[in-house]
């Protein structure tokens, strides 16, 4: 969802509503949102909902720090489809809130609602599909591009991102290699990790290349495995290279792969938070703690 945050909706619409005025009765075009901050609202809708520009309204003014430009955010996000008048998505259904950036680079849609705004509030704002998610609606949360959209959003509470602890390779899996090349992790002696964990990161081989920074694009082979898992869930050693936005991936790697060289080998271990949390993902069960070995072939 923070990709879609950045990346999709329509630039073209200014934001009409008035981003420091506060709705005390909690409604809006025909909509109740009810319910504190914090906890996933209890929305009533009246009927379709039908919306012209962008507006945001502040339901619940918090008594936080201000937003600033650049700050990241802990936001929790509700999603409702005015036309369905159904719920498409929440954060409080996956048990954690998003990390969100709050810059230049947000959907307009999001903007008003995060910058400027103190955390403790409660925002809602309300557009067409086609300004959310751009001309084709969002098909995966079953968003058609004529359908209206309400987005809640709570401000939680700032988020510094997490430094990875550094630790020697013999407290991280050993490397299985076929060949020359991983193909599996070895967790023998290695002590079952904790939910609540740490990001851990041992440099088996250092690089000479350039430094990683947070909004590099990366060339790597990978390959991660749960602990104690029978085999990888996934891996490029034997297909090609992966390239991507550091942005654009589980936040383990993004925070354990900034301040590495192009050129290393890294084992990290992501603790879920960092991971996919309560998400159950292929071959990964829901609050897995994961293991990556990687190999940074270059960086940009």
């Amino acid at each position: 969802m923070v990709a879609t945050l950045t990346a999709c909706g329509s630039d073209s619409s200014d934001s009409s509503g008035d981003s420091s005025s506060s709705a005390s009765s909690g409604s809006l075009d025909g909509v109740k949102v009810e319910g504190d901050v914090g906890k996933e609202p209890e929305v009533t809708w009246d009927g379709k909902m039908d919306v012209g520009d962008i507006e945001t309204t502040v339901l619940t003014k918090g008594d936080g720090e201000e937003i600033a430009e650049g700050d990241q955010v802990q936001a929790n996000l509700w999603i409702g489809n005015g036309f369905t008048q159904k719920k498409a998505f929440s954060t409080y259904d996956n048990g954690q809130p998003e990390t969100v950036t709050a810059s230049a680079d947000l959907n307009p849609v999001f903007k008003d609602a995060i910058v400027g705004q103190t955390i403790g509030s409660r925002v809602a704002v309300t557009a067409s599909a086609q300004d959310a998610f751009g001309d084709a609606g969002n098909p995966q949360l079953e968003i058609g591009n004529k359908d209206s959209v309400l987005i809640i959003v709570d401000l939680i509470e700032m988020y510094t991102p997490p430094k990875p602890t550094d630790v020697p390779q013999s407290k991280m899996p050993g490397i299985v290699e076929k060949n020359g090349e991983p193909v599996s992790l070895d967790f023998k002696g290695l002590p079952a990790p904790k939910a609540d964990g740490d990001l851990l990161r041992s440099i088996v081989k250092e690089g000479d290349g350039k430094t990683v920074t947070s909004d590099m694009t990366l060339t790597v082979n990978y390959l991660g495995q749960v602990y104690d898992g029978k085999k990888p869930f996934d891996e490029s050693y034997s297909k090609e290279p992966a390239s991507f936005a550091l942005t654009g991936v589980v936040k383990g790697w993004t925070y354990g792969l900034t301040g590495v060289k192009e050129g290393s080998r890294v084992l990290l271990q992501i603790p879920p938070a960092l991971g996919y949390g309560a998400q159950e993902q292929a071959g990964i069960p829901a609050n897995s703690t994961l293991y990556f070995v990687i190999d940074v072939i270059s960086a940009k």
